[in-house]
């Protein structure tokens, strides 16, 4: 159910185009090589090579940077090579040797004279001499297992029979590797069925599609048909299909004496069900289509939500860059013109006031004077009047109308009220 729900969101995602691009990655057998070459001979030990690892069925030949890598291998590869019963149903004769590198010139250097491996090869197999190149480093590598089991694929069909077809040979790899088990295969063989481009496997004999995305339908329904045989026969018969091929019978009369079938029956009936498997029935059919549907809700709402927010954010930074700027402008030009009225202060800037002349500056505390209460002898509501006018002013002359004189009677006149700055 999970394979169906990552299955869509991918399809989604891109439906088409990710394999039409070149040189789209097939898997761990995108990065190994197979030299059917027998002409190559061996010539003794390299010269890079500085240890050797044994077990009951293989030699390990290492450098003297590889050593770990050695010993780690060795303690894993026979039971490796026992998982290869559960599909094969035969174990290959011989003992089978490993050089092991560390990096490209050890890698190439342990290599046999005349079969470099190209700059894109990890791994590479030389069935009919049971002898794997390895680069120590790609075993670390989350697909470093897969292209071990790989190229031991390859050395087992090599040893057991030749003339495999080239699809049953890749079917077989694809199977003991666990690669068939992957979202890419599942896409490519869904890809196939709804675009009906699933390919016959008399034309996957020899040859291989040159389009990227035909290559990786091949790869992907190779590695489903012998799942197929596997599953519905058991491992006798595929041992029994291996046999004959290994006493010299064509690969289809093989096939039909291990399978009671013929090639063209058995792949009939296989492409028939496919429609039922990688087709639009089994998403269209899960209960969990709902799910799926509301899933995807819910990250677009999700991922929407985060550009609104992003967006804003970006906003508001422009809008305080802004008038910060502004701010800066207002200051420069209060700074600049003499006289002019300061724009608003920045943070921690204090304003230059400009002097008043003849009065106290702003900052200097100037209250209002209180009125002074009536003295004996004063009229009603009379002030007494400075000694001084603010300012700094002399005190005005006394005349005959002035305030506080005599007046006809011999009283003193009534002062007016004192001025008070405001």
């Amino acid at each position: 159910m999970r394979h169906l729900l990552l299955l869509f969101l991918l399809l989604l995602a891109s439906p088409f185009a990710r394999a039409q691009e070149p040189g789209a990655a097939h898997g761990a057998h995108e990065r190994e090589m197979v030299v059917n070459d027998a002409v190559l001979v061996p010539q003794g030990r390299p010269e890079r090579v500085s240890g050797e690892v044994t077990t009951k069925r293989f030699r390990i030949l290492h450098t003297a940077a590889a050593t770990v890598a050695a010993k780690e291998l060795a303690a894993q590869i026979e039971g490796i090579r026992d998982g290869f019963g559960s599909i094969l149903g035969r174990d290959w004769p011989g003992v089978t040797e490993i050089r092991l590198g560390v990096g490209r010139a050890e890698f190439e250097a342990l290599a046999l004279p005349g079969g470099r491996p190209p700059g894109w090869a990890v791994a590479l197999a030389y069935p009919a001499h049971q002898i794997i190149l390895l680069d120590a480093l790609s075993l670390h590598e989350p697909d470093g297992q897969q292209t071990l089991r790989h190229e031991l694929a390859h050395v087992a069909l090599g040893q057991l029979a030749k003339d495999w077809p080239r699809w049953f040979q890749e079917g077989v790899a694809q199977n003991v590797t666990g690669e068939r088990y992957s979202l890419t295969h599942y896409s490519a063989l869904f890809r196939a069925v709804t675009q009906e481009r699933v390919f016959h496997f008399e034309d996957l004999e020899d040859a291989w599609p040159d389009v990227p995305a035909d290559v990786e339908i091949a790869y992907a329904q190779s590695a489903a048909f012998v799942a197929h045989l596997s599953g519905k026969y058991g491992p006798q018969a595929m041992g029994l299909l291996l046999d004959g091929v290994r006493d010299g019978e064509p690969f289809e009369q093989a096939f039909g004496k291990a399978f009671r079938t013929s090639l063209l029956v058995e792949e009939t009936e296989w492409r028939e069900g496919l429609a039922a498997r990688y087709g639009w029935l089994p998403l269209t059919t899960s209960s969990a289509l709902l799910w799926l549907t509301a899933s995807g809700l819910c990250v677009a709402a999700y991922l929407r939500r985060r550009q609104q927010k992003a967006a804003r954010l970006a906003e508001m930074a422009a809008q305080d860059a802004a008038e910060d700027a502004a701010l800066r402008v207002l200051a420069a030009r209060a700074q600049a013109v003499p006289g002019a009225l300061p724009g608003p202060a920045l943070p921690g800037q204090e304003l230059d006031w400009p002097e008043w002349p003849g009065g106290p500056t702003p900052t200097e505390a100037d209250p209002a004077e209180p009125h002074d209460a009536p003295r004996p002898g004063e009229a009603h509501g009379a002030q007494e009047s400075p000694s001084a006018w603010d300012g700094g002013l002399e005190e005005p002359p006394a005349d005959a109308d002035a305030p506080g004189a005599p007046g006809d009677d011999g009283a003193p006149r009534a002062r007016p009220p004192k001025p008070t700055l405001h």
